[in-house]
Formats: C-alpha cells, sequence, structure tokens
C-alpha cells in the first residue's frame, strides 16, 4: 500500500515522504496514529505537489537546524554539583539539568533531545549528543565541577 507520510516515522521515512508499507501496518499503526494518509490514483496528484512543499520547508530547516547543531557543538556547558568521596556526584546529571543549561545560552531543546552514552555520575569533563533531527546529531561536552 502507498501511504503519505505526515510525521517522521522511525525507520520508515520522513514526513512528506510517499512510500510502499504493508496494508497491515499502515491500517494497525500509521492510520491510527495519524502519522499517514492512504494514497489512491485519485488524490496522488495533490500528494506529489505536497511533497514539493514539504521539500522546501526541509531546505529551510535543514539549514536552521545545522546552524543550531554548530552552536551546540562549540559550546562547553558546565554544571556545579555536590561531591562525595572524592570525585563522584551525589545524584547524576539528568537531561532536564542539561535542558536547562542550554536554556541559559538561549537555546531551546527538550529533555527527550539528550542522549547519553552513559549516565554522569563523575566530576570532569563528559560527552553528550543532542538529537536535533534524524541525521544532525551533534556531540556536546558537559563539565562538572565541585561546588
Amino acid at each position: 500500500m502507498k501511504v503519505f507520510l505526515l510525521k517522521d516515522v522511525e525507520r520508515v521515512g520522513m514526513a512528506g515522504q510517499m512510500i510502499k508499507v504493508t496494508d497491515g501496518y499502515a491500517t494497525n499503526f500509521l492510520f491510527p496514529r495519524k502519522l499517514a494518509v492512504e494514497i489512491t490514483p485519485e488524490n496522488e496528484a495533490k500528494f506529489l505537489s505536497k511533497i514539493r512543499v514539504v521539500e522546501k520547508h526541509k531546505e529551510v530547516v535543514a539549514t536552521k537546524t545545522s546552524m543550531l547543531a554548530e552552536k551546540v557543538k562549540q559550546l562547553e556547558l558546565k554544571i556545579k554539583r555536590k561531591l562525595a568521596d572524592g570525585d563522584k556526584l551525589y545524584g547524576a546529571i539528568s537531561a532536564g539539568d542539561i535542558v536547562e543549561l542550554f536554556a541559559a545560552e538561549g537555546i531551546s531543546v527538550s529533555k527527550n533531545q539528550i542522549e547519553f552514552g552513559k549516565s554522569i555520575k563523575t566530576k570532569g569533563v563528559h560527552e553528550f549528543t543532542v538529537k536535533l533531527s534524524s541525521t544532525l546529531k551533534p556531540v556536546c561536552k558537559i563539565k562538572v565541577l565541585a561546588e
């Protein structure tokens, strides 16, 4: 079945794409969640014109996102926390803490965009990923200091 994706679906496709999926996947997953609509011979031309509009919009968003990615890469965030037994923190640094640090720098990201390789529980410099889009995932550094 041919469908037009209304939203990005991980491991399937990006919003604005026409793709072929199995009938069951479309009717049981994509359609109920309003992630896609079915393409019929009657409405195919309409969706082809929508694809052109979506492509232009994606170009604009991609340039803005890539500029944001460069800004995020160059930042080195610093956070002060209380330490126990030398270098260990009392608690781990959370995604919420990092979102607040970005907000202080004027960058708006959400908690689910922050990805840790492993939890940050010691002082020092640590790396984490900010998932801005499916292709842009800049690595940022955070320096944990003693309070």
